[in-house]
C-alpha cells in the first residue's frame, strides 16, 4: 500500500487509508459498493510547491485505489490543491461549494463525480480518516 503515499501530499495519506478500507471489505459489501459506484475517478491533485500527482478509485472493476492514471477510461477526472482534497475527506468543505467557488474542477461526467462524497463518508465511519 505505501506505493499510493506520495512524499509532500497529504491527500496521500487519506487515499492510503481509502485503500485500506477497501482491502478491509468483504468481497460482498465490495461488490455492493461497485454496483453502487459503478465508475473509475482520476484524482488529480495539486500540493503546495505545485506539483501535481495522480491516483485512481476504481469502483468500476476491481474496488481498489492505486497511485498513477488509470487503467481503463475515468468517467470523471477531478482535479483540485491538496489542501482542497484534505478538507473534503474531513468533511469541512462540500464538494458542490468547491466546485461552485472554483476550487475544485472536473473533466467528464460531472454528475459522477458528486458520488465521491459518499464514498468518502462511507471510507471516514469506517477508518476514520
Amino acid at each position: 500500500m505505501s506505493d499510493i503515499k506520495v512524499e509532500g501530499f497529504k491527500s496521500s495519506e487519506i487515499l492510503a487509508a481509502l485503500a485500506q478500507v477497501f482491502d478491509s471489505y468483504s468481497d460482498e459489501e465490495k461488490k455492493a459498493q461497485i454496483k453502487k459506484t459503478n465508475g473509475i475517478f482520476e484524482m488529480r491533485v495539486k500540493n503546495a510547491e505545485g506539483k501535481e500527482a495522480v491516483w485512481t478509485i476504481d469502483l468500476k472493476s476491481t474496488g481498489t485505489v492505486y497511485a498513477g492514471a488509470p487503467k481503463q477510461k475515468a468517467n470523471v477526472t477531478i482535479i483540485m490543491s491538496d489542501d482542497t482534497f484534505q478538507q473534503l475527506a474531513e468533511g469541512k468543505l462540500d464538494g458542490q461549494k468547491a466546485f461552485m467557488s472554483g476550487k475544485l474542477k472536473t473533466k467528464g461526467n460531472m454528475m459522477f463525480a458528486t458520488k465521491l462524497d459518499g464514498i468518502l463518508k462511507a471510507a471516514k465511519t469506517k477508518a476514520k480518516l
